[in-house]
Order: C-alpha cells, then structure tokens, then sequence
C-alpha cells in the first residue's frame, strides 16, 4: 500500500488530509475511512467507499465529483467552498488550526484564563508569546502566515 503524506498544501489529498487530522470522532481520535462512508449512505449522500475516501486522502484519486465533495464537506462541518476556493480554504485552515490548538489542554487553560483582560494587557501576553516561539525557534504569527 502507498502510505506516504499528500502532496502540496493547497492539493484536495491535503486539505482532506488536513481535515482528518483536525475534525475528531466523538471518541477524540480520526475518522475511519469506512465510518464517514457508513455516515455518508446513512444521511442519503452519494455511495462512496472507504477505500475511495483514502485514496483522495492519499492523492492517488484527485477528481470526485461535486456531490462527493459536498458530502465529504458536510461531514466534516465545513463549507463546500473549502475545496473549491484558496481564499475560503485559508480562512477554514486557520479556524481548523484554532480548533486543532483548542484540544491542548495547556492553551485551553491559557485561553480561559486571559478572558476580560483589557486589550492592553492580552497584547502583552501575545507579545511575551512570540518572544518565548523565537526563543524556541517557532514561527511567529508573522511567519507562519507568510508560510500560508
């Protein structure tokens, strides 16, 4: 089996690569395969079969048609746009990341408490942040757009 990541970011392997990893099953691990079929069918979506969803994953299949994709986006809460539109998939990327950051404990508990500071006092924060990624050699906030 070919098992290697999706190429390029903007690809529909990689944004539906991007939405597995990010978009959780109830029990906090990735969707198989074969359960977001079975859900596809059971919400009178079009057929589509595990192996087909793996293969877009994979990049080994890249064109399915529209009412796939609908499906696939309904499934998992985004906007059908997410793969049709560049623009609207860097907005949906950055919310998937808020989403993706929000299930670490430690930067949910940092979240909760900086609610009802001023402005003034959550830029510092935000500032002491970016010191401490330089120091740890992580993108700022700057980079990492740029990088997008």
């Amino acid at each position: 089996m070919h098992d290697t990541f999706p190429p390029g970011r903007g690809t529909l392997a990689a944004k539906l690569d991007r939405l597995f990893r990010t978009v959780h099953s109830p029990d906090g691990g990735e969707y198989s395969f074969e359960e977001i079929a079975e859900a596809l069918r059971g919400a009178g979506g079009p057929t589509i079969s595990g192996t087909y969803i793996w293969q877009l994953r994979k990049g080994l299949r890249d064109n399915p048609t529209k009412r796939h994709l609908e499906a696939l986006a309904g499934f998992f809460g985004v906007p059908p746009a997410y793969f049709f539109d560049d623009e609207a998939a860097e907005r949906i990327d950055a919310e998937l990341s808020l989403l993706a950051a929000m299930r670490d404990a430690s930067v949910r508990g940092i979240a909760l408490r900086a609610v009802g500071l001023s402005p003034k006092s959550l830029n510092a924060i935000r500032e002491m942040i970016e010191r401490v990624r330089e120091l740890e050699g992580l993108p700022t906030a700057t980079e990492d757009h740029e990088a997008h």
